[in-house]
């Protein structure tokens, strides 16, 4: 089993910066992928950031050029900077491993909330 535990989540003024960690633990040999989504009430979850194995990373349209994925090992950070209202939502960090028979895991979410 794999557990991640995310933190860095508050209430920040419009404008302002978060970065957002998620530690996986557990039985971990290797990681293939983390991301990040978010899901504000009355919406569906969608897709922040990502970042593979090979260090490629990706964008939702909404927060490129604000917002940056790294990974460290089992470590995944979202610099989140210049933050909008329209960014308040829990986040979520996710985990793909090629083995076991759960291949993706999700954490509890914290809470992001922007202030206008």
């Amino acid at each position: 089993q794999v557990q991640l535990v995310e933190s860095g989540g508050g209430l920040v003024q419009a404008g302002g910066s978060l970065r957002l960690s998620c530690v996986a633990s557990g039985s971990i040999f290797s990681i293939n992928y983390m991301g990040w989504y978010r899901q504000a009430p009355g919406k569906q979850r969608e897709l922040v950031a990502d970042i593979t194995n090979r260090g490629t990373t990706a964008y939702a349209d909404s927060v490129k050029g604000r917002f940056t994925i790294s990974r460290n090992n089992a470590v995944s950070y979202l610099q989140m900077d210049s933050l909008k209202s329209e960014d308040t939502a829990v986040y979520f960090c996710n985990v793909h491993v090629p083995y076991g028979s759960r291949l993706s895991y999700w954490g509890s979410g914290t809470q992001v909330t922007v202030s206008s």
